[in-house]
């Protein structure tokens, strides 16, 4: 669908004529501007490109052209994406399905920007109280004097005194001759003012040195010399100055050193407040919050038992049950309940058993006496296997030096702020009390704050901790926090191009995402979604509709305009929400006679809950966002069965035990959206096994032959056949100084990767160039054709999975997660997976699919299970949900609130569930 866009006013619109990069044909569009757009069609339409590589890649490279050519020089040429032109663009942020961040020291406050403004608030008007005495720890200026002086009366003596203070190496004598050869003439000396040249011998050290004699005056020159005066008296002193009143005989004592009741406090700063600042990060974990040391979890494995059960592992063994035996003996006498399970005791209770009392030694006094003896090989090798990642002793994972718990605001300090839930958070500086002063000068970092949470909190993680690390996030929470951060600068008049930040939603939460990005409309921006989910759809001004099909036969706008306007085409989008195409609920649920148990889950937020997993079935878990899916899968069931199977695995979280058919499951596969490969080099051809065999294919034509070609001149990987300028890689990448890095088309082979002669070699004309840049779908027409058999089965699982539309060679690096997790899938269904019962699972793999697509995935999970194997989803998409045979609900809210088993069971039974957000939303698609 074409529309004439030079007739429409640039200033209203960003108008696109004639996109042609990858797969878009010539296309010619008018996005209005701010306003919400949705661009939607199958996965590989061209959605990206046409959002993300023209647009976005437009805008960015414009930003560069506005520079300097001083700084351009250092930025290296951006190219121009393939169009005729565009017009009307706005500056524009691009908020991507990043998988989040591995550094362990970036926080979910680092990332947001609100634990900059809290650092600096706390710098600001944060109060240091002495944990001795409680009171306030305050230092005197100048002022302080000046303003104390200015209430006494008029005419009133004062003799302004300094301490002195005398060196070891001096007496003295000595010191008053230097006293007065600096141009001070008397001291005070048991209440006697001496002139300093009449003393002749010795007196005693306590004495005070007379800076000023003062008669007050109200005059602004005299407060200005005396500022001088008590600067000296400061300097003098070391830090201290007297204020004698000659009138009432009283003495007042001001003081400029941080100090009280004998500690010297560090005066609150941001540095003092970073954890990435060596001034402020605790010393002993380096603002990490963990350290090797003794890990609580395998001292403690198994927290179901009590303490007369052993649940204290080295203390079973006979050399050292006195230790147990002596706890139990006293545990009356300071209230240990012995015969209770170990996650049942109060924190309290539990340190008690650490720290041990009079009574009995606890577990850190048994580790130290451990390492006081590990001259012995044995007590060396016990002591390694209790060692593990554990939280710091000094800071309790804090991350910070210990003298941050004295600064408090509103009697918190920053180390409680930072482990309060968003929502907790939020009431915290929603109902804070401050004095006139302080509310003047943290007035702009409050507003910055609040705003940050209140973000945080309408895209649905209020149940997240600002000490939360990235790297414990999953890919739609980075992503969402992405966007409140972009929306916490408050930009007005930019383009804001958005990657399904649906994924990840329960669609309870996908009400408020809307929210936000109509708020950030009506701030002025443009936003653009590429989306597959309906109810963004519904909420857009406008829908670009992108297809019909994907890859080569995608590429050009099938429709656009509002959802009503959608629904009365025939692209397949409009089939779907018109009900004219659908994904078929299953005529009858699988009853599967085998399962696992998983009983007494309590790790994270489960509430110690009892969850069944049947097998040879499609099992999905839903709920809302941090209600504890990826813990239950990922944290207890995984490993617990990668244990069971192997003997080896990831470390197991909190349960009591694992019941059930474990034993007929011979292989478990994690399938999460990673990506495939860490390099560039990666694709999903060489994932799949299909490389070797096409570079076979090419090292067997007549002119390889001739020139003795192997195999391995077909590879960009080693030496040989690769292009030598760009190692193979197709690009070279520039370094830029400030923003990301720019990949370039490499000149020497024009983006092919290979040697000019390497590609004279040709099958039925193809170069192994021209291989690597066909779609899936193509390469297995064209390898059909000339019945390559062995190529064709490895990549027809690709083309099952609903990719199609991707290129052989396409980098890994530039796959969306939901790519990457069905090219695993697809390695799977390549290995003709028949060998072993394997269980599936699978984290949200409806990632970027369109439901066509949704439905292809169904159909290869289907494969899978009549093959024989069993398939667990962590999923909040309702079409895949409904076709479920089993369902477990957890909920009821997220994080704290979250955790409970709400429901396990078939999803026509689940419809009736009171508790559950998934229910009405279920009900409806049953319906």
């Amino acid at each position: 669908m074409t529309k004439n866009i030079a007739t429409l006013n640039p200033k209203e619109n960003i108008l696109i004529k004639g996109a042609r990069l990858h797969n878009l044909k010539n296309i010619d569009v008018a996005i209005p501007r701010n306003k919400l757009i949705v661009i939607t069609g199958l996965s590989g339409s061209g959605k990206s490109s046409l959002a993300f590589d023209t647009l976005f890649a437009e805008g960015q490279r414009r930003y560069v052209e506005s520079l300097s050519s001083y700084a351009r020089q250092f930025l290296g040429r951006l190219n121009k994406p393939k169009v005729d032109y565009i017009k009307g663009i706005a500056p524009a942020i691009a908020i991507e399905q990043k998988v989040n961040s591995t550094n362990p020291r970036s926080t979910v406050g680092t990332s947001t920007e609100i634990y900059d403004y809290l650092k600096l608030l706390f710098a600001r008007i944060g109060k240091t109280y002495s944990p001795i005495s409680g009171n306030e720890v305050k230092k005197h200026t100048v002022s302080d004097v000046i303003n104390f002086i200015k209430t006494l009366e008029l005419k009133a003596k004062l003799l302004l005194l300094a301490p002195v203070h005398i060196p070891d190496e001096r007496s003295v004598l000595q010191t008053l001759k230097i006293l007065a050869q600096q141009g001070y003439s008397r001291i005070k000396y048991k209440n006697e003012i001496l002139r300093i040249e009449d003393i002749k011998k010795e007196i005693e050290h306590d004495f005070y040195l007379v800076i000023d004699r003062i008669v007050v005056k109200d005059d602004e020159d005299f407060f200005n010399r005396l500022s001088d005066a008590v600067q000296t008296a400061f300097f003098e002193g070391k830090g201290e100055c007297i204020i004698e009143n000659l009138n009432s005989d009283t003495q007042t004592l001001f003081n400029n050193k941080f100090e009280l009741d004998g500690i010297q406090f560090l005066e609150p700063n941001t540095h003092l407040f970073s954890f990435n600042n060596p001034y402020g990060a605790c010393p002993k974990c380096e603002g990490y919050g963990s350290v090797i040391g003794i890990d609580e979890d395998l001292v403690i494995p198994n927290t179901s038992l009590s303490i007369y059960e052993n649940a204290i592992l080295p203390w079973k063994t006979d050399t050292f049950s006195h230790y147990k035996n002596d706890l139990i003996t006293h545990a009356y006498k300071f209230d240990i309940p012995i015969h209770k399970p170990w996650f049942e005791l109060t924190d309290e209770q539990k340190q008690l058993i650490w720290s041990g009392n009079k009574f009995f030694n606890g577990l850190n006094h048994f580790f130290k006496h451990l390492e006081e003896q590990t001259y012995k090989i044995q007590y060396r090798v016990m002591l390694s296997r209790y060692r593990g990642k554990t939280k710091c002793t000094t800071c309790k994972g804090k991350r910070l030096r210990e003298e941050t718990n004295y600064v408090t605001i509103n009697t918190k300090n920053i180390n409680e702020l930072v482990d309060l839930p968003l929502n907790e958070l939020a009431l915290f500086f929603k109902n804070i009390q401050l004095e006139a002063f302080e509310a003047k000068i943290g007035k702009r970092l409050l507003v910055e704050i609040n705003n940050r949470i209140q973000f945080l909190n309408d895209v649905g993680l209020s149940y997240l901790t600002l000490n939360r690390t990235s790297n414990t996030l999953s890919g739609g929470e980075s992503q969402r926090i992405n966007l409140a951060t972009s929306l916490g600068s408050s930009l007005v008049g930019s383009m804001y191009i958005l990657d399904e930040p649906s994924i990840g939603l329960h669609p309870k939460d996908t009400e408020r995402l809307i929210k936000v990005l109509k708020d950030l409309r009506n701030l002025g921006n443009t936003v653009i979604v590429v989306e597959h989910d309906e109810d963004i759809m519904k909420a857009a001004d406008m829908i670009i509709d992108i297809g019909p099909e994907a890859g080569t036969f995608g590429g050009a706008i099938v429709a656009e305009g509002t959802f009503k306007e959608i629904l009365k085409s025939d692209s397949l989008t409009a089939q779907y929400l018109n009900n004219k195409l659908q994904i078929e609920v299953p005529k009858k649920r699988r009853k599967s006679k085998y399962s696992v148990e998983i009983i007494g889950a309590r790790e994270n937020n489960l509430k110690n809950i009892d969850v069944k997993f049947p097998l040879n079935s499609l099992t999905v878990v839903t709920g809302v966002s941090g209600s504890g899916k990826s813990t239950l899968v990922s944290k207890l069931l995984y490993p617990a069965i990668q244990k069971q199977i192997g003997g080896y695995g990831e470390k197991v979280g909190q349960f009591t035990e694992l019941r059930g058919d474990a034993n007929k499951i011979e292989h478990i596969e994690f399938i999460n959206q990673n990506p495939i490969g860490r390099s560039s080099r990666s694709n999903p051809v060489t994932y799949i096994k299909a490389y070797d065999d096409i570079r076979a294919l090419f090292a067997s034509e007549k002119l390889s032959k001739i020139r003795n070609y192997q195999p391995k001149h077909f590879s960009f990987n080693v030496e040989g056949g690769r292009c030598e300028v760009c190692k193979g890689d197709g690009e070279v990448t520039i370094e830029m100084q400030f923003m990301a890095d720019v990949h370039l088309e490499c000149e020497t082979c024009k983006g092919k990767r290979f040697k000019k002669e390497i590609l004279e070699v040709k099958f039925y004309n193809m170069s192994i160039n021209d291989i690597l840049n066909s779609t899936i779908d193509d390469a297995i027409t064209f390898f059909n054709n000339y019945n390559e058999t062995k190529i064709v089965k490895k990549l027809q699982p690709l083309q099952d999975v609903g990719l199609g539309y991707v290129t052989l060679g396409q980098s890994s690096s530039t796959l969306s997660g939901g790519e990457a997790q069905r090219i695993k899938l697809a390695s799977f269904l390549v290995k003709g997976t028949r060998q072993s019962k394997s269980l599936f699972i699978f984290d949200e793999p409806t990632t970027g699919l369109h439901f066509h697509d949704i439905k292809k995935l169904l159909k290869s999970f289907n494969a899978l299970i009549d093959n024989g194997h069993s398939i667990i989803v962590i999923e909040h998409n309702i079409d895949l949900i409904k076709c479920a045979d089993y369902i477990i609900d957890l909920g009821k809210e997220g994080g704290k609130n979250g955790g409970s088993l709400l429901y396990q069971g078939t999803p026509e039974e689940l419809v009736n569930s009171k508790d559950s957000f998934t229910a009405p939303y279920l009900a409806e698609k049953l319906r």
